[in-house]
């Protein structure tokens, strides 16, 4: 599972001296073992001449060469699953992480003094990171839930006790105020999640009789980030069924976000404002580093061309106007989008539902309007 540990691990690490070498591998559904090796073996021979090079002080070139050296160790013994890996490495700061990443990336291999994450933390970013708790006036359960894989947190159980000496009025207003409590401490112990780790919502399930009751105690920045609840027996819940019940409310969640994200950008389009609708229009945005947030109909492709001086995309052209070399051309253009949008700093989002981005294909919130596309 990717954790956000890892994720800091390496957004935080500094070679301090030595180098540090990320490298990016596509894995598409079908590709051999043998084609996944060729592809790593291909991109780590970039950086071979550099672990050579005497410009390079002896240590840093040694630490470099002890990253080739277990990245190559590494294709004989494993077998990586599809869609995308990140490596990260720096032998001589005892820096190693694998990531295994939900979405295909561009096969790339950088060397700097720092971890070059802008490519996975755009790919990780459109996947939200959820905690998910199973609470009643005993029992309290938390997992994380986040890539469709789920891993427990913490669990407790604040037990009510027996009152047999209590009368029966007594014995409510214990057993009341003791519910409470544990309530209290389940929000407190949430509270703390979300402070230390970066959690973006909350799902909670429990009897649909007690859930409104421990709402009350959320802070309001937990309830700000509440997308919704579900029904289930904590006691007996297995994490097999609060991993389906949770999925669901995520997927409820993700096409609402999804609806609002699409219509946000085409009523800013129509109105005038920063935004771009259609492939035509984006990639000129692509073109010109104009593109702040991008939104992509899952799993269509479109046939362009790139220049690879200038980074001007289009769906056909032999020579790019901008500066008169000639263009490339490539099967997904909308895929060499998305790694420019990346390369800018900007964000992704893959809409899967039905929306209106159906129609348009992408569509782009902007940093600035877009210069005339025949001034170029």
């Amino acid at each position: 599972m990717i954790t956000a540990e890892a994720v800091n691990r390496i957004t935080q690490f500094q070679g301090d001296g030595m180098p540090v070498v990320s490298l990016y591998v596509p894995i598409d559904p079908g590709t051999s073992q043998s084609d996944v090796h060729s592809r790593v073996t291909s991109l780590v021979d970039q950086v071979d001449g550099l672990a050579k090079d005497r410009d390079l002080q002896h240590e840093p070139r040694l630490s470099l060469r002890g990253d080739i050296e277990r990245i190559r160790g590494r294709m004989s013994e494993e077998v990586w699953q599809p869609k995308g890996l990140a490596i990260f490495s720096c032998s001589g700061r005892g820096l190693y992480e694998e990531v295994s990443l939900p979405r295909a990336l561009r096969g790339r291999i950088v060397v700097d003094d720092a971890a070059f994450v802008r490519p996975m933390l755009a790919i990780l970013d459109e996947y939200r990171r959820c905690c998910v708790v199973v609470v009643d006036k005993e029992w309290a359960r938390a997992w994380e839930l986040y890539n469709d894989e789920m891993r427990e947190l913490t669990r407790f159980k604040d037990r009510l006790g027996k009152f047999d000496n209590y009368a029966g009025g007594d014995v409510n207003r214990i057993r009341n105020e003791l519910s409470r409590r544990h309530y209290r401490r389940v929000a407190q112990v949430l509270d703390e999640l979300f402070r230390t780790q970066p959690y973006d919502l909350l799902v909670i399930g429990g009897h649909d009789f007690e859930i409104p009751a421990f709402l009350e105690f959320l802070p309001r920045e937990l309830r700000d980030r509440f997308a919704g609840s579900f029904s289930i027996d904590p006691p007996t819940a297995t994490a097999a069924e609060v991993r389906a019940s949770a999925g669901a409310i995520l997927q409820r969640y993700e096409s609402d976000q999804e609806q609002k994200a699409v219509a946000e950008v085409l009523d800013r389009a129509a109105a005038g404002g920063l935004a771009a609708v259609g492939i035509p229009a984006c990639l000129w945005a692509g073109s010109v580093a104009a593109i702040q947030a991008l939104l992509v109909q899952e799993g269509v492709t479109e046939a362009g061309v790139v220049c690879d001086d200038s980074g001007w995309l289009a769906l056909a052209g032999d020579t790019c106007p901008l500066c008169g070399r000639p263009t490339r051309h490539i099967p997904d253009v909308i895929d060499e989008l998305v790694q420019a949008v990346i390369d800018d700093g900007g964000s992704i989002e893959h809409v899967g539902g039905d929306t209106p981005l159906r129609e348009h294909t992408v569509a782009a919130a902007l940093r600035f309007p877009l210069p005339p596309a025949n001034s170029a």
